[in-house]
């Protein structure tokens, strides 16, 4: 690949797209050999080499690696604080410009760039829009829960990506401001997800699952259902490297949700 561009200086299009790909991909992985990484230095037009740096100048202002006792690169440019602030101030907002500057690059729609359900969307108009925009940051709020919990369950430990989901513990609807925060999220199979919306399953202060599966909320679950929830009771999570679950919304949930 041609390292020309290398000595160019990013534009804030090009940090955006970096930005969207680090929220992306485990601190681990921003290596040479990641598929995802090579595909975004081919559609930047800038070698593997440039961008695995650029992804570990982000690094150096994230509070999970922060916690963790890991610094990153210890130089930056002002394009990475300046998006890193954007998004801080408007996550929804930068979230979806990344998504959607992603799609022009790849030169694919953004719904299919995004990997959302189409199926059920409005016809053209801001309807269409507005569901559209809606269903890509939920995507990229996938993605990064998904990445945090390295695409493992964190009840189970299954590590399907097909079958799991980025569940919100303090709803999308109900708290704006938290709704791309990945500590607001826990990466659960579809079945303990269902349980965990539902208030059939919540989450203790140890981090251990609990169940509560008597009533009228469980009449409808098949006995193995049943079964498969609650041989994880007293199970403690599989918690993340970075971003565990704020314990603020996991109470909240265990007395609103779960009561």
């Amino acid at each position: 690949m041609s390292t020309a561009r290398n000595r160019e200086k990013w534009t804030r299009e090009e940090h955006l797209l970096a930005f969207n790909l680090y929220c992306k991909i485990p601190f681990g992985t921003i290596h040479l050999r990641n598929p995802r990484l090579i595909e975004l230095a081919g559609l930047l037009g800038r070698t593997p080499s440039s961008v695995s740096y650029k992804l570990a100048n982000f690094a150096r202002m994230d509070p999970a690696l922060q916690a963790r006792g890991i610094a990153g690169l210890t130089h930056g440019a002002k394009g990475e604080e300046d998006v890193w602030r954007a998004f801080q101030a408007d996550a929804e907002a930068v979230a979806f410009e990344s998504e959607r500057l992603l799609a022009q690059r790849r030169e694919k729609p953004l719904e299919v760039s995004a990997d959302i359900d189409d199926r059920d969307l409005p016809a053209d108009g801001k309807e269409r829009e507005s569901v559209v925009r809606v269903r890509v940051n939920q995507s990229f709020f996938r993605g990064r829960i998904l990445s945090a919990y390295d695409h493992r369950c964190c009840v189970t430990g299954l590590a399907v990506p097909e079958l799991l989901v980025a569940s919100h513990i303090r709803p999308w609807s109900m708290d704006r401001a938290n709704r791309l925060n990945p500590r607001n999220g826990l990466c659960l199979n579809a079945l303990h997800d269902r349980a965990f919306d539902r208030g059939l399953m919540w989450i203790a202060d140890d981090h251990t699952v609990r169940f509560r599966l008597t009533g009228g909320k469980t009449d409808e679950l098949a006995q193995g259902a049943r079964e498969w929830l609650t041989r994880f009771e007293g199970r403690r999570l599989i918690l993340p490297k970075g971003f565990s679950p704020d314990p603020a919304f996991l109470r909240w949930h265990a007395e609103h949700v779960a009561c």
